[in-house]
């Protein structure tokens, strides 16, 4: 693999993470095969005690998948990647990868609503703890939620569906202070709008199945370590990566890879192994196709987020509008900080009428299609009320932060004028 280090992101989505040799197929291969055929036996265990590169079984490791990894390793600035079968795979795993059964984790309290339930309940079960800060949280607030068994800080760059924005350097000074990574999940604004490695993030998350496939074709998530975290520096916080792992011939992960490699070496050849939430080649192929194009798209889905924020919050029927490329929202100033090229082209914002005048704005929509999905080449829309959220009644909405007259709406490549007429025409039926 070439190492485009060098050069800008744009080139990098379209050529990183593979490179052909002479006479090899210029687009990235679909290995689509489960298992691979080695001479000896000899030859297969030096894989199996990680002294050979090279696969032996699609669930750990495929071609495929590890040329697109490494393409969104080097759009992120990481020092190795892996994919997942999603996104929510991919913030399990990195979390798992370093908590276990006893462990407490720091988390904002604006996060994907999937997400929190699998920290907040799922990993609970496992014996896992989380303490829930706000992102807007003070340092003093930030510093106080910190245990003496505190494994890993976690956040979203954009959170969804809130659209507050992650004050990364905050939350990184404290992760650091305590001697713990901060995750980011950064899937909404995409390495093309935000990198929070360079903001001191060590673990970075994705749903791929947003942006970066950007067609609604193929679920994924992915995983890329900074590689800059000292793991040895803390060796009895994280013995799974710092002692040997006896189902794995005894390896230290990190004396062996340092840490460039232990984060994602573990993760695979042991999370993987034992869970299997593997993409598919496929997919991967899929995912590859979207990331070629994500620089040219980001910039139009950022123009037609903050066109449809601009109209809508001069519009008598909404209330309120949130998108943090709107001038006097209250992460304006953060997200030009950490976004200054824009965010994403996801907005939100509520309707004075509530249920009602949602059921009837959404009813009329033409252009817009109703769909649980974002982060798509097409516009899509959600009032979480009627769909997602309808089993709560309105003071569980509220208490929710969910109003029943939300609107969720995410900007596709479509022209902008026609989609400011498609809102414009379901406002006026209200």
């Amino acid at each position: 693999m070439s190492d485009y280090k060098d050069y800008k992101i744009d080139t990098k989505c379209v050529q990183a993470g593979y490179t052909p040799g002479n006479g090899e197929p210029r687009q990235i291969p679909i290995i689509q095969s489960t298992t691979f055929k080695y001479a000896t036996s000899e030859d297969m265990g030096k894989l199996f005690d990680l002294e050979a590169n090279g696969y032996f079984y699609s669930r750990l490791q495929n071609p495929t998948n590890d040329y697109v990894a490494a393409k969104i390793a080097q759009l992120e600035g990481g020092s190795a990647a892996m994919l997942t079968s999603s996104g929510q795979a991919a913030n399990f795993f990195a979390l798992f990868n370093i908590c276990e059964c006893g462990s407490h984790i720091v988390s904002s309290s604006s996060i994907y609503g999937g997400t929190f339930n699998l920290i907040s309940v799922t990993m609970a079960k496992m014996g896992i703890e989380t303490t829930f800060v706000s992102p807007d949280c003070t340092p003093e607030e930030l510093d106080d939620a910190f245990k003496e068994n505190t494994r890993a800080v976690f956040g979203e760059s954009i959170a969804n569906p809130a659209l507050t924005v992650l004050d990364i350097e905050k939350f990184a000074k404290a992760a650091h202070k305590h001697g713990v990574p901060l995750l980011v999940d950064n899937t909404f604004p995409t390495p093309v709008n935000c990198r929070p490695i360079e903001w001191g993030a060590d673990i970075v998350t994705h749903s791929t199945t947003k942006y970066m496939d950007g067609h609604g074709a193929a679920v994924g998530g992915a995983i890329v370590d900074a590689g800059k975290f000292d793991w040895m520096a803390y060796k009895d916080k994280f013995p799974g990566l710092c002692t040997p792992d006896e189902s794995y011939h005894g390896i230290t992960y990190a004396e062996k890879f340092g840490r460039e490699g232990a984060f994602i070496t573990k993760c695979t050849s042991q999370l993987m192994r034992d869970l299997g939430c593997v993409q598919s080649p496929q997919s991967a192929y899929i995912l590859n196709l979207g990331l070629e194009s994500l620089h040219v798209r980001m910039p139009r889905h950022v123009e037609n987020g903050q066109a449809v924020a601009e109209f809508l919050s001069k519009q008598p029927q909404v209330s309120y509008v949130n998108y943090p490329g709107l001038e006097g929202d209250k992460y304006y100033e953060i997200a030009r900080k950490y976004m200054p090229k824009g965010g994403c082209g996801v907005v939100s914002f509520e309707l004075k009428g509530g249920r009602s005048a949602a059921e009837t704005f959404m009813k009329h929509l033409k252009l817009a299609a109703i769909e649980t999905h974002v982060a798509d080449a097409r516009t899509c829309c959600l009032n979480p009320a009627t769909s997602t959220h309808r089993q709560m009644t309105e003071e569980q909405l509220l208490a929710a932060g969910v109003p029943a007259g939300l609107i969720r709406i995410s900007c596709g490549l479509e022209d902008k004028e026609d989609l400011i007429a498609d809102l414009t025409q379901a406002l006026a039926a209200i």
